[in-house]
């Protein structure tokens, strides 16, 4: 499984995604991809699965299959993130 985290390094919202993703891999032991939104890939992504609001966590299988996704700067759960992560 991948978590990906789109965000914007350079805005209020970086020091709690950057928190997060730390605190996530120390607690469940998977390192979320942290992508900027001002590359093309983050730019990509966000189109592809249609994310709008910021910062936006993706999990999707190892073949890149869609699990879940949220939006928005209020964060799921560390725990509701490592669940479907483990599917």
């Amino acid at each position: 499984m991948k978590v990906i985290i789109l965000y914007h390094p350079q805005s209020s919202h970086a020091r709690i995604v950057e928190e997060f993703s730390r605190d996530f891999e120390r607690v469940h032991r998977l390192e979320p991809q942290l992508v900027s939104l001002e590359t093309k890939e983050g730019a990509d992504l966000a189109r592809t699965y249609d994310i709008v609001s910021y910062p936006g966590i993706i999990v999707t299988r190892d073949d890149g299959a869609h699990m879940k996704q949220w939006e928005g700067e209020t964060l799921p759960l560390m725990s509701e993130v490592a669940a479907y992560s483990r599917q």
